[in-house]
């Protein structure tokens, strides 16, 4: 069974991650670095490990969700 290769300048396919660093996770929510971290301590979705600091996205997701505009 042969294994197929990706065209040249084809992306691979998005995995999408529990946890992300502050930089990370302003581009994927796209908004600035420093809206991101206000907005994941407001949502205690903050982990700190020794000097690294994550953010759980399933719990901002959640937090965001209290935001939503419905008309």
């Amino acid at each position: 069974m042969a294994v197929k290769n990706n065209r040249e300048g084809a992306k691979p396919a998005k995995i999408k991650k529990r946890f992300v660093r502050y930089r990370e996770g302003a581009e994927l929510y796209s908004m600035s670095e420093r809206k991101f971290m206000d907005l994941a301590k407001d949502a205690q979705a903050t982990y700190k490990i020794n000097q690294v600091v994550l953010v759980n996205c399933d719990i901002l997701d959640e937090y965001l969700e209290s935001f939503r505009i419905t008309d």
